[in-house]
């Protein structure tokens, strides 16, 4: 195995390890930490790991006592403060929180109960309610959180958002941790790993809560190249990873729509040379979907 499991004693064994990375979000962190401290349920571990904030993240950690594991680093990305969680969980069942997200209070009782009466299922996501500087958003269609066989609908987008996830610790030694080469979309790119090998447990309540709209958060950043990242996702995905010809032949016509999309950004916005690099990644890529010949009678998600 992959990860180094913490020996401990069973009064000190908590069932979830529930981790919340963190970087300068101390106006935010305070409620994310409530709303973990006010669970319904008690049998939790919480993590919180320091991607190297500079503001009072310590201090407010140390006022929190024994009831908080506090691991600091250097700045390395969210993806680095995860699997740092991850390496320090304790628990059976690891559950995500980002610093500026919260948790109904029923959260881990719900869904920890729900994996425990499937114990073949590696991993859940729940509904949530968002949030945009304080003003309920109505979702749209395309956010619908699906459940079951979820492949399909990885290879388009995010369909799974990190605050509402809880993993068996052994889904890591099947699809590995977040690809921390990525300083965003590594969400996309471990449940699409994840999608290759498990099912996805939906649990329809709205069981995760999040305030966004900010320029602070990441998908603002990268707004305008997140798809230059998840072309990276896919072509990792198809030199490394075992897949059928349908989810060959899906990736292979994904990596090309995105890339032609990214490409003509680029010729957009005077970036002709990089333009034409992703072009060509879609010409190519396209040509190769349509080589694959797939059953129509034939469907076998998993291995």
């Amino acid at each position: 195995m992959w990860y180094i499991r913490k020996i401990m004693s069973p009064e000190q064994a908590k069932k979830i390890s529930v981790i919340i990375p963190t970087y300068n979000r101390i106006s935010f962190l305070t409620k994310a930490v409530d709303s973990v401290f006010g669970q319904s349920c008690d049998d939790y571990e919480l993590i919180v790991v320091d991607d190297g904030s500079n503001d009072r993240t310590a201090d407010y950690i140390a006022g929190c006592g024994r009831r908080v594991r506090y691991i600091y680093q250097e700045n390395q990305g969210p993806a680095a403060a995860r699997n740092r969680g991850i390496r320090a969980a304790a628990g059976d069942f690891i559950a995500f929180l980002d610093s500026d997200d919260w948790f109904d209070r029923e959260k881990l009782a719900v869904q920890s109960a729900r994996m425990e009466q499937e114990p073949d299922c590696l991993i859940s996501h729940t509904d949530e309610i968002w949030y945009r500087r304080g003003k309920l958003l109505n979702q749209k269609k395309k956010h619908f959180k699906p459940g079951g066989y979820i492949y399909p609908q990885c290879l388009k987008l995010c369909v799974v958002s990190m605050s509402t996830v809880m993993v068996r610790r052994e889904l890591f030694d099947r699809v590995g941790v977040f690809d921390e080469s990525l300083p965003c979309c590594e969400d996309y790119d471990f449940w699409l790993r994840a999608s290759l090998v498990t099912s996805f447990l939906k649990i329809s309540k709205p069981l995760t809560l999040k305030d966004g709209g900010r320029s602070d958060e990441i998908s603002v950043q990268f707004r305008t190249g997140m798809d230059k990242f998840r072309v990276r996702s896919l072509l990792n995905l198809l030199e490394k990873q075992r897949l059928t010809n349908e989810q060959r032949k899906m990736a292979q016509a994904e990596l090309a729509r995105k890339c032609r999309i990214y490409g003509n950004g680029c010729l957009k916005h005077g970036r002709p040379e990089e333009g034409e690099k992703y072009l060509d990644i879609a010409v190519k890529y396209m040509d190769r979907a349509k080589k694959i010949r797939t059953p129509n009678n034939v469907f076998s998600p998993f291995f």
